[in-house]
């Protein structure tokens, strides 16, 4: 575990400092956050680069992916269903606490910034921008946080005798690194309840599944609504 966050924090690192050179290199695609190349940089940086060190911490431990990400289950429906009925329920209570959390801020003299992610989403002009995200946050992003947070750091946590605080410390994390206080609850809420399914399936696919949809629906409402969703609870930044 201490290898992998290691190793992941080290590659992470590289990444901004790659693209603090060339950004004063002068490259284009690097010289805003919203660049293209900065975004791809960025998000392969921490998701992608969990992904290519996942076979490795699977090979330490003896399992396969087929093991590790429930591929054996015959029957799909045992954590397809549940994870498109959680979704389901959990959207509008996200939303709702969101919006909730939205006003909280600004009552208090915090002006509430839009995620970078979704604000790229909102405004940007480049199809294939906006078509590298799209897959991002309804491919890549759920399969690599939730082997991360749930396979990894959330058993790790409960293995040590410590159930409860894997659970809630778990779910902040994954809150927290998302960068944002206008989300802070609602994501933190999304995790404790993909926490819980992962629980109760025993199935990695199923809140890999859940955190899919759930980005899917954002983003579907993300490119209706427009600037009016600058503030959607994407939970893949």
């Amino acid at each position: 575990m201490l290898q992998f966050c290691g190793a992941q924090l080290i590659v992470f690192v590289f990444c901004v400092l790659v693209a603090s050179l060339l950004q004063k290199a002068g490259l284009t695609a690097f010289q805003s956050p919203d660049g293209f190349g900065a975004v791809v940089l960025g998000t392969l940086g921490f998701q992608g680069v969990t992904l290519v060190l996942a076979p490795l911490f699977l090979r330490q431990h003896q399992m396969n992916w087929r093991d590790a990400f429930g591929l054996r289950e015959p029957h799909w429906g045992r954590w397809l269903f549940p994870a498109g009925l959680l979704t389901l329920v959990l959207l509008p209570v996200i939303l709702g606490l969101q919006i909730i959390s939205a006003e909280l801020l600004v009552r208090a003299g915090w002006s509430p910034r839009p995620q970078l992610a979704v604000t790229l989403l909102a405004d940007s002009n480049s199809w294939c921008l906006r078509l590298y995200l799209g897959l991002f946050a309804v491919g890549l992003a759920p399969v690599a946080e939730e082997f991360l947070f749930r396979a990894m750091l959330y058993p790790f946590l409960k293995r040590l005798g410590y159930p409860r605080l894997a659970w809630i410390g778990v779910s902040l994390l994954f809150a927290l690194v998302h960068d944002d206080a206008t989300t802070f609850v609602p994501l933190f809420v999304l995790a404790l309840a993909l926490t819980w399914l992962y629980e109760m399936t025993g199935n990695l696919l199923a809140p890999i599944a859940a955190h899919a949809l759930f980005n899917a629906a954002n983003l579907v409402l993300l490119l209706s609504l427009g600037d009016s969703a600058a503030h959607l609870p994407s939970a893949h930044e």
